[in-house]
């Protein structure tokens, strides 16, 4: 299976809202995913014309993508993973195209049908974004 028809089994999201290329790495309680920046991405328009800096909005999204793919692959009767709490971010960098970003995200515990995470972004070996964020499993 190539790398997005794997991610298209896991999660729902799509193009032109999908953050997740690759799962470069995973395991029980962590995973590592990548995602190309190119600069043709439509909100490197906007955000800014002349000097493109993806919003942070976005960089969250990509964690909590690559969050819904650990829930999957940790349980396959997960259900649909919704953002229910997102605490502790700090941006550090900002991040343009031309260059992939990194998501590092570790699984801290599950309570019911919450599941907890922390993750990180990176680009170029450089930390962009610290996140703590909760996901419930959702029918």
């Amino acid at each position: 299976m190539n790398d997005l028809a794997e991610i298209y089994a896991l999660i729902p999201q799509r193009p032109p809202f999908l953050f997740v290329d690759k799962i470069v790495e995973r395991g029980d309680k962590r995973i590592k995913t990548w995602k190309m920046l190119t600069g043709e991405e439509d909100f490197f328009k906007g955000h800014f014309p002349g000097r493109p800096i993806m919003p942070g909005v976005l960089l969250q999204e990509a964690l909590l993508q690559s969050g819904a793919l650990l829930m999957s692959l940790s349980s396959q009767s997960a259900g649909l993973g919704v953002v229910t709490k997102v605490e502790q971010g700090r941006f550090r960098e900002m991040v343009i195209p031309g260059a992939p970003i990194e998501m590092e995200v570790w699984h801290l515990e599950t309570v019911g049908n919450a599941y907890y995470f922390k993750g990180t972004v990176t680009q170029k070996g450089k930390k962009a974004l610290d996140l703590h964020f909760t996901c419930a499993a959702v029918g």
